[in-house]
């Protein structure tokens, strides 16, 4: 168990919905929340892949001494209703609410109830970056890829809920708002606290690796989302794997069985469908000396966990040729931003096919 669990202090309600917001959350508390009595309620997904992740993560937190709250939260029509209900009380105790993803809607009506005066966001990805820009510019909460869109049915029904979860998300008279964060912020909210995470949980707990001699290839779920055609994202892959001697693809929990099937069979990578968030799976080892990665959360968040080793992560440029006509308008320039301002890493040019 870690030193920093203790059962003093103010009460401490997080909400994750993914691994890395798991994971963020056990380095917040181990930086920042020493003496914290923390209630990590999971309000579960219902992607496979992503829920036994969570469930991995929820047992490296029990053994940090937290408690642990399984919220089957899209069970059936009704689990909104059961869930919302059954945290209510938990909401309006909370001294302090710590948050992975401002833009879910569960968690935006999770905000209009809680009466918590400190609220703490911890990285959901690279979509940190865009809601601080966002929340700095007084804007609605849309996540990057869908800006520049129509707003559907269900926007228009949950604007008021969205606008209000954004008004308890800014600093005012007795609210304090923080922000912890791996991520590059280039225009942090007046009156928003900001600190660095800087993994070092995630170094005290595992490693340091075993490195290997060959390359490792981290996937992205951009296919999926709609931003890049998937035949271009095939062809990178091959190019890329082919130029650095990679044998291994760490799959993103989001990745489709179908093009992970394709990219094992037409480039000849072992595809690795990790147990874990990739920061802990490469910190733990084996890992290959050059980790290649496309514009993602990774660029920034390896290099941190990596600290002190001799791992070198490189990033590949997107090419615009490669985004979809259904692509957001924001797109290019947001992923460009992800590449520009990673700090320790390895830019390569975008690749074209070999012939």
């Amino acid at each position: 168990m870690s030193p920093r669990a203790g059962k003093t202090g103010p009460h401490t309600l997080a909400f994750v919905e993914s691994p890395v917001q798991l994971l963020n959350v056990l380095e917040w508390a181990y930086a920042h929340a020493s003496g914290a009595v923390l209630t990590l309620v999971v309000l579960a997904p219902t992607d496979p892949m992503t829920r036994g992740q969570l469930r991995r993560m929820a047992e490296l937190a029990r053994e940090e001494g937290h408690t642990v709250r399984w919220e089957e939260a899209r069970g059936g029509p009704a689990a909104p209703f059961q869930t919302v209900g059954g945290l209510t009380g938990l909401l309006r105790r909370a001294g302090r609410v710590v948050l992975g993803d401002p833009f879910s809607r569960y968690v935006q009506l999770l905000l209009t109830i809680t009466r918590a005066r400190h609220l703490v966001v911890v990285d959901d990805g690279t979509a940190t970056m865009e809601f601080v820009a966002q929340l700095a510019r007084g804007e609605r909460l849309v996540r990057w890829h869908r800006k520049g869109g129509r707003p559907g049915a269900r926007d228009l029904v949950f604007a008021p809920v969205s606008a209000r979860a954004r008004r308890r998300l800014t600093p005012g008279t007795g609210r304090q708002v923080e922000i912890f964060s791996s991520m590059p912020m280039e225009e942090a909210p007046a009156g928003v606290t900001v600190h660095a995470n800087d993994f070092a949980w995630t170094r005290f707990r595992f490693g340091p690796p075993r490195i290997t001699k060959g390359a490792d290839m981290v996937g992205t779920s951009l296919v999926e989302t709609g931003v890049v055609d998937g035949e271009r994202y095939l062809d990178a892959v091959r190019t890329l794997a082919k130029a650095h001697g990679a044998t291994r693809y760490f799959a993103h929990r989001r990745e489709s069985t179908d093009k992970l099937h394709r990219l094992a069979v037409e480039t000849g990578l072992e595809i690795v469908r990790p147990d874990l968030p990739l920061e802990l799976i490469a910190r733990r080892g084996p890992v290959g000396r050059t980790i290649l990665s496309f514009p993602s959360t990774v660029v920034h968040t390896l290099p941190l966990a990596l600290a002190g080793t001799e791992v070198r992560v490189a990033v590949c440029d997107i090419d615009p040729a490669w985004l979809t006509a259904h692509a957001s308008p924001r797109a290019q320039g947001f992923l460009s931003g992800v590449t520009g301002t990673a700090r320790d890493v390895t830019r390569l040019q975008a690749v074209t096919a070999l012939s």
